[in-house]
């Protein structure tokens, strides 16, 4: 057993999402959102690399010391698996792990709306889940990704830097794929993809033109493509994969994003104040002939109208789904009102003043 394995351990006791491991500082732990320490020594240079290196392959160890950043995943049977971020930083190495459930929880189980898990029965077209970093993208496209795997009979691939959650093949057959381990590059797997005869491809993250470019390729030859971007809303998402091309191609990538978009998935994670735990609040964009000449014509400032009018459709905006978690006494007024887009609506909530004075 590795020396770390005993602090995997005591992160998922106490429910932390985030382990820190930072020479010249305690270890600490991300529970429910807020850093907590742990009774245990400052951590030294070296004896912290002793143990970081104790978990890490040994060709990675020599790309770290080359370009002082590395991801990989580690998994200990039976706990957990976890997505390793090693670092250097003034006082030596520094290392942050985040914990991936073994158990993928399903789409009822995390409390998701239905037209969530209809998106699995999609049979082409690009479905994009987004949010900020740690608010929960993997879980999301996770329970999706389980729900095609259990009711449809196709071969579905997934692209990961690195893998996360690992599906087991039920009704289909799943692959895969690490980048840096088993492909050097996003882009490059998406190129292979296409000659591996997938119908739901995975994008752990759509992070360059070129991956985005073959994401949207793909969606229009016949596969339905999951992908996630560090965006805050949907309006943002369309906005940020047009604006990534060179202005001379945006009008033309508008026409074919507005033909290859299903969804937008956007979310925030909420610290729940009626018991332990956190809850994401979702903005649903489901592309409609509506939607999809918005996108065409390059008004995406009306996405948010159109799905105040598109419940019927699944359609919510975020402040909506902020709203209801609010008004059912689930999260603080006070997240409520950071997180929200429209935040005068949420002032009448707040208990003092917001502390975020450039907000009023």
């Amino acid at each position: 057993m590795a020396q770390i394995d005993a602090f995997f351990k005591l992160m998922n006791e106490e429910g932390a999402s985030d382990l820190h491991m930072v020479a010249g500082q305690q270890p600490a732990l991300r529970i429910r959102g807020d850093i907590e320490r742990v009774k245990f020594k400052v951590l030294d240079n070296e004896s912290l690399k002793k143990m970081l290196y104790e978990i890490c392959p040994e060709d990675k160890i020599k790309i770290f010391e080359e370009t002082g950043d590395l991801d990989f995943g580690y998994e200990i049977p039976g706990l957990a698996r976890y997505r390793c971020n090693f670092f250097q930083q003034k006082y030596g190495i520094g290392a942050v792990f985040r914990e991936i459930p073994s158990e993928i929880m399903t789409c009822d189980e995390l409390g998701l709306p239905k037209v969530i898990s209809q998106l699995a029965e999609l049979p082409k077209g690009l479905v994009l889940v987004t949010g900020p970093t740690g608010s929960g993208k993997s879980t999301t496209l996770a329970a999706i990704v389980d729900e095609a795997n259990k009711i449809r009979k196709d071969h579905i691939l997934t692209v990961e830097d690195p893998i996360e959650f690992v599906h087991k093949s039920q009704q289909s057959i799943i692959n895969h794929r690490e980048v840096g381990t088993h492909t050097k590059t996003f882009s490059a797997a998406l190129r292979g993809a296409l000659r591996e005869d997938p119908d739901i491809i995975m994008v752990g993250e759509m992070r360059d033109l070129e991956t985005i470019s073959l994401a949207m390729e793909a969606s229009m030859t016949g596969h339905l493509v999951f992908g996630t971007l560090h965006t805050l809303n949907a309006m943002k998402t369309v906005d940020r994969v047009v604006e990534i091309f060179p202005a001379n191609q945006q009008g033309q990538v508008r026409s074919t994003l507005a033909d290859a978009l299903r969804a937008v998935v956007s979310q925030t994670l909420f610290k729940r104040v009626d018991k332990k735990g956190r809850m994401a609040a979702l903005e649903i964009l489901i592309c409609t002939p509506a939607v999809r000449n918005l996108i065409r014509e390059g008004k995406t400032y009306q996405i948010p109208s159109v799905m105040q009018t598109g419940k019927k459709y699944g359609m919510q905006t975020l402040d909506d789904a902020i709203m209801a978690m609010l008004l059912k006494k689930r999260i603080s007024p006070e997240d409520a009102y950071t997180n929200a887009v429209e935040k005068q609506k949420f002032l009448r909530y707040l208990r003092k003043p917001p502390s975020d004075f450039t907000e009023v």
